[in-house]
């Protein structure tokens, strides 16, 4: 391990520094006092970490919080939100002081927890634990990438402050491993080591050595003694970024720092200091004890180091002009990536993709993004180790750490990582991430997924093996609830395509959603293909549904998804020998749907059919729901649908049931008063 303790370096601080990382602890705890809500111990205690970044490394221009060659900054830590505001006030954001006293309340710009396109220069929302250390991970993967095609205009670095609890979430032991693997140099991560969590003190529970736990990653790891030294911590990130390999800087702190009798305690993490500690605080370190107070010397030094930054930006727009001037074309590219468009011919590439296959949905999305790949260079991805199950194997040349110029990310068995790296791909600007793995995984990676939601981020995620159809893998592999649970999730746009025409267009309303993920819920096993003449690449996106069998007068309604589509033709047909008109309408996106459902109107009868738990059809299907409300089976896939009642006769029952039911209804005489 190579380890270096950066306790005492020679001394550059100044009158101005120590006034500055004053300023930012006591703006920080006015903040939490005025709203009696909130963190303060975390910002008291990584205030002098966070000057020394802000101030002597971060390249960034408040005035354009959006420059693309900015540095970028993570605060994994997101409880100690007031940290990040206090800085982005002094730096002269768009975020005045009247904002730092509205902190925590209803309407502000200074939400409890840091929120992307809230708040000026946040660069991903952060809170729950490790998640900010799993996005930045992603950022500086996208800036590695750019960097290997964009050399003349991309060059910054990522920084992260990670606590105590960030690192006990799973989640930091599957993004920092692969963050070695790849050896991602420009990826610095600043760990608040105060030895406290909310029950008490870190001996408790975690006794890991963090310094080792990097070191085996294939990280370059350092400590720093004296986390109240602005010297030492420059120190440090002055090494790490000569380092070609991510760093960690393990910076002991004190929680609550100068705040007297909380200080290194945990009452100083969740909880207003009070009106006496904060002043004695104050007295303590010679600041004036009027709240939200910041000195005139800080203000001007902050404006000073903003002005430095707008300058770093202009040289940058500089050599952005001598780049489009000289590959007029790689630039033109650039910026449409950037600005999230899609190539003008992207209908063109979609209608080169061979339809009319009977294949599994997953082959038919595989086939999709192997000409989407061919034509958007900023479609990149991959799959927690499961490219050739799901259908994300495209060909493409992978990402080493040797070589950042391929479009294919081998994630490794990490589900969860996975996601919030293709978050942090996406916040960076310049791609168009997707990921996937099997349907029924999606449980390890749903809280990024959640994320993605909560910051409008337009990722794809590829979810295969969508059914209890998976047979002999048996209940552990078989999604059962996945589906409806992830429908309920604000904002995620879930498409369940039948045929390989719907999974052409379940990508186009992928491509076209740019305000929250989509989920694309594929199958293991073969369907028909059903061509319809409604079926073009934007029937998704306008009415979630198509007519796949048509009655003038039906009786029933048939509404499928996916492959049971297949079943509810079939039971049509055994239908229409009985004598009932059953009309088979393909839902691949039921919200759309049903928001639309006045285009296709309502037969009297309406039964759904999907393999999965009935709950969410009910409001949809009202008459009658064919699905499963308990987990699956080992055994063939065949047998598995059939055992539970997933076959065109089972279908075709439910609807004679249905239909009785109703009739019996109808022919009830009336009630007497």
């Amino acid at each position: 391990m190579t380890m270096t303790d950066l306790s005492a370096e020679a001394s550059r601080t100044t009158d101005v520094d120590r006034l500055a990382v004053d300023t930012i602890r006591f703006l920080a705890a006015d903040m939490v006092e005025q709203a009696q809500s909130g963190h303060p111990g975390m910002p008291m205690g990584a205030a002098p970490m966070a000057w020394a970044l802000f101030s002597r490394h971060l390249k960034h221009d408040p005035s354009d919080s959006r420059w693309p060659d900015r540095d970028r900054f993570v605060l994994s830590a997101g409880h100690g939100s007031a940290l990040q505001y206090a800085l982005l006030h002094l730096f002269g954001y768009d975020l005045p002081m009247e904002e730092l006293k509205r902190f925590r309340q209803l309407g502000s710009a200074t939400p409890g927890h840091p929120e992307f396109g809230h708040t000026d220069g946040v660069e991903t929302t952060t809170g729950p634990l490790g998640q900010g250390l799993g996005t930045a991970v992603g950022m500086a993967v996208a800036e590695r990438m750019l960097a290997a095609r964009y050399p003349d205009i991309t060059d910054h670095h990522t920084y992260v402050i990670v606590g105590d609890g960030c690192l006990m979430e799973g989640i930091s032991h599957e993004a920092a491993s692969l963050a070695g693997h790849l050896r991602l140099g420009r990826l610095v991560v600043l760990y608040d080591d105060n030895e406290i969590t909310i029950d008490g003190g870190t001996d408790q529970s975690c006794t890991d050595d963090a310094l080792d736990r990097f070191a085996s990653y294939g990280w370059h790891v350092q400590r720093v003694q004296d986390g109240t030294s602005v010297d030492a911590v420059d120190a440090a990130i002055t090494r790490a970024k000569d380092d070609p390999r991510p760093s960690f800087i393990a910076v002991r702190t004190v929680i609550g720092h100068g705040a007297p009798g909380i200080e290194g305690t945990p009452k100083a993490h969740g909880a207003p200091l009070g009106t006496e500690v904060l002043a004695a605080a104050k007295e303590r370190a010679g600041f004036p004890a009027e709240p939200f107070t910041v000195p005139d010397e800080v203000r001007n030094r902050c404006a000073e180091l903003a002005e430095e930054g707008a300058a770093r930006h202009a040289a940058w727009s500089a050599e952005l002009a001598a780049f489009e001037a000289a590959s007029p074309q790689a630039a033109a590219t650039w910026r449409r990536a950037q600005a999230g468009e899609l190539p003008e011919h992207i209908d063109e590439v979609l209608a080169g993709v061979e339809v009319g296959v009977k294949r599994a949905t997953r082959q038919s999305s595989q086939a999709v993004l192997r000409a989407l790949t061919a034509a958007m260079p900023e479609l990149v991805g991959g799959s927690a180790d499961l490219a050739g199950s799901t259908g994300t194997a495209t060909g493409q040349p992978a990402v080493t750490a040797d070589d950042f110029s391929g479009s294919v990310l081998n994630f490794g068995v990490r589900e969860f990582g996975m996601a919030a790296i293709l978050n942090g791909l996406s916040l960076h600007g310049g791609f168009r991430p997707y990921g996937s793995t099997f349907l029924v995984f999606s449980d390890y990676l749903r809280p990024a997924l959640r994320l993605s939601a909560l910051m409008r981020r337009p990722v794809v995620y590829v979810l295969t093996h969508d059914s209890v159809a998976v047979g002999e893998d048996g209940p552990t592999h078989q999604p059962v609830e996945h589906v409806e649970s992830l429908r309920m999730i604000p904002g995620v746009q879930v498409l369940r395509p039948a045929d390989d025409h719907e999974t052409v267009a379940a990508w186009r309303a992928a491509l076209d959603y740019a305000d929250g993920p989509t989920v694309l819920v594929l199958t293991r096993q073969a369907v028909e293909p059903h061509a319809t003449p409604d079926v073009g690449p934007g029937f998704v996106r306008e009415y979630g549904a198509r007519v796949v069998v048509h009655e003038d007068h039906p009786e029933v309604d048939l509404l499928a998804t996916g492959s049971e589509l297949d079943l509810a033709v079939g039971a049509a047909e055994l239908l229409r020998d009985d004598g009932v008109a059953a009309r088979v309408i393909s839902v691949p996106w039921r919200e759309r749907f049903v928001a639309r459902r006045d285009a296709f109107g309502t037969a009297p009868v309406t039964v759904s059919v999907e393999a999965g738990v009935r709950a969410g059809w009910r409001g949809v299907a009202g008459t009658g729901q064919v699905g499963i409300d308990e987990f699956g089976a080992s055994g063939q896939g065949n047998h598995v649908l059939a055992h539970f009642g997933l076959t065109p006769g089972a279908v075709a029952d439910e609807v004679h049931a249905a239909l009785a039911t109703r009739n019996d209804a109808t022919d009830r005489p009336a009630k007497e008063e």
